[in-house]
């Protein structure tokens, strides 16, 4: 059932006002006037559509003299002029009045857009009276660095900028909880006038990629990282290539991954250039989630069509949906969820079959093996952690004929589901003396050795030296630590990588209801290491 910040009764198509396309807008944030100027040009050749011009960044700024430089004509880009106060999260540290003639003189010199916070915006509207040229819109913000208000302190917020006499509304607030952007999201939808409305910091990300879908006036994205202008904020490529927000509009249908972290997650570059390689209109972003019933139950819209599902969610996603796929329930882990139109959630596990044929087809290229018989068949097949991946593997390789030990650091984790498997169990530091045979094949599942702590390792480097074959499911870096040493000591190993890429084909099938093309996938899937991981910044 929907919580009163639900999306479920968000239709975006039903907005009462018809809205033009959101722009991407580039801050520019440079420290001196013609390298200003340049930022502009810059975000011009990167597609944006305008570029915000913060003045309070300039050292030394002189108005009169810096002014005509940066807004020289011709410009290549429309321009939002901003000289933002420290007391509203800027730089400026004078006076309003010599700030609002900075600001009045911006206009006089052609700014497409001046920026006015909320608080001073009736002293501005009176120093401007009768002066403001008529192709200058004046955007009134609000900016609020701890918290998203309610619904209805939102709406009782955009009708204070109103009343001002805004052409244009901008409120940002900052989210505790991803469910915090839904409020967000029903005010963009609803509002009568031009709104800007983002909300802040990791878990608000999708506040800035989705704002086209609910009528949001623009979003922000950097010339670059590192360039950022506010906490977690794209860039500019990011929203234009990654996420093709050129394209999202209000039929478009959400998909993303769930967890915790997932930062590292590669999903959105793969997922969203299937989608634009198959012309389906979706974007695929990331939900950093606390509380996955608290989430699922928030975005519950049908739009919001399809969930990837990891760290630490997998377990807790059997329990959240309305139904189970039966490999999924045996192996008491769901990492893909698919809201179905009627609006109930289905739960399926792609993890094991990627990961198993991974590992399969990596022994085979390794091995003289017998075609009609898993490579795992009798094989002792250690699984490194007791979570949702965990899980996934010990069942696939079980079904396999395998003999399946669990070791997880926490000893009881570890009995619990080696007491389902059939098999015995271990914690981390027995596992460094265990070694009853030579062959054995060695399965990390856990995070141990993911970006950034890519030092550490599961297992250390003697002990692997009893294994044959080593699988790791980390693939930020696609070489972990694990996988070196375990390659050192003369062991094959197979990279989390392949595993990704065969559930993702299992994930793509379900959420586009496409069979996958092999080919193709893997083509967008080999790009991978030669373009950064998207992540959205603290």
């Amino acid at each position: 059932m929907a919580t009163a910040m639900s999306v479920s009764a968000v239709t975006p198509a039903a907005a009462a006002v018809a809205r033009p396309r959101a722009m991407v807008c580039v801050p520019a944030t440079a420290r001196a006037p013609r390298e200003m100027a340049e930022e502009l040009a810059a975000a011009a050749a990167l597609g944006a559509d305008v570029a915000e011009l913060r003045l309070d960044c300039l050292v030394g700024f002189a108005p009169r003299r810096d002014l005509p430089v940066i807004l020289a004509k011709p410009r290549p880009l429309p321009a939002l002029v901003t000289y933002r106060p420290k007391w509203e999260g800027g730089e400026y540290e004078g006076d309003d009045e010599s700030r609002f003639e900075a600001l009045l003189l911006a206009m006089e010199l052609g700014a497409e857009y001046v920026d006015v916070e909320l608080k001073v915006a009736d002293k501005f509207m009176k120093l401007i009276s009768g002066r403001k040229p008529d192709n200058c819109k004046l955007i009134v913000s609000s900016h609020n660095y701890e918290s998203t208000p309610s619904s209805e302190e939102l709406a009782n917020l955009v009708a204070q900028i109103q009343a001002t006499g805004a052409d244009i509304v901008k409120i940002a607030t900052t989210a505790t909880e991803i469910v915090d952007v839904a409020k967000m999201f029903q005010i963009l939808v609803h509002c009568q006038v031009p709104i800007i409305g983002l909300v802040m910091n990791d878990r608000g990300f999708i506040s800035r990629v989705l704002c086209p879908k609910y009528g949001g006036f623009l979003t922000f994205g950097s010339l670059k990282k590192g360039k950022e202008s506010a906490p977690a904020q794209p860039t500019a490529a990011e929203l234009i290539n990654l996420y093709n927000i050129r394209q999202i509009g209000p039929d478009t249908k959400v998909f993303g991954i769930i967890g915790k972290p997932v930062g590292h997650s590669k999903s959105p570059i793969l997922h969203n250039e299937a989608f634009r390689s198959v012309g389906f209109n979706a974007v695929y972003v990331p939900f950093l989630v606390d509380d996955l019933a608290k989430f699922l139950n928030t975005y519950s819209s049908p739009d919001f069509a399809g969930f990837s599902c990891t760290i630490p969610h997998k377990e807790a996603a059997v329990r959240c949906c309305d139904e189970v796929d039966p490999i999924a329930r045996a192996i008491g882990a769901v990492n893909t969820i698919i809201r179905r139109p009627d609006g109930k959630l289905v739960g399926y596990n792609t993890d094991y079959v990627g990961a198993i044929s991974a590992i399969e087809d990596g022994i085979r290229a390794s091995e003289q093996t017998d075609p009609d018989t898993s490579p795992l068949a009798g094989r002792l097949f250690v699984v490194i952690g007791a979570g949702g991946a965990g899980k996934a593997l010990a069942y696939g390789a079980k079904e396999k004929g395998a003999r399946v030990v669990i070791a997880n650091r926490t000893f009881a984790r570890a009995q619990e589901l080696a007491n389902l498997i059939g098999g015995p169990a271990l914690t981390l530091a027995d596992l460094e003396n265990y070694h009853p045979e030579e062959g054995m094949i060695l399965a990390n599942t856990t995070a141990i050795g993911m970006h950034p702590n890519v030092n550490e390792t599961p297992l250390s480097k003697q002990a692997l030296k009893s294994y044959a074959v080593v699988f790791d499911a980390v693939y930020t870096p696609k070489e972990t630590r694990l996988l070196r040493e375990a390659a050192e000591c003369g062991a094959t190993v197979v990279s989390g990588l392949e595993m990704f890429i065969r559930q993702a084909m299992g994930q793509f099938e379900h959420f586009t209801g496409m069979p996958v093309d092999d080919y193709k996938f893997r083509a967008i899937a080999s790009s991978l290491d030669n373009r950064n991981t998207m992540k959205p910044r603290l």
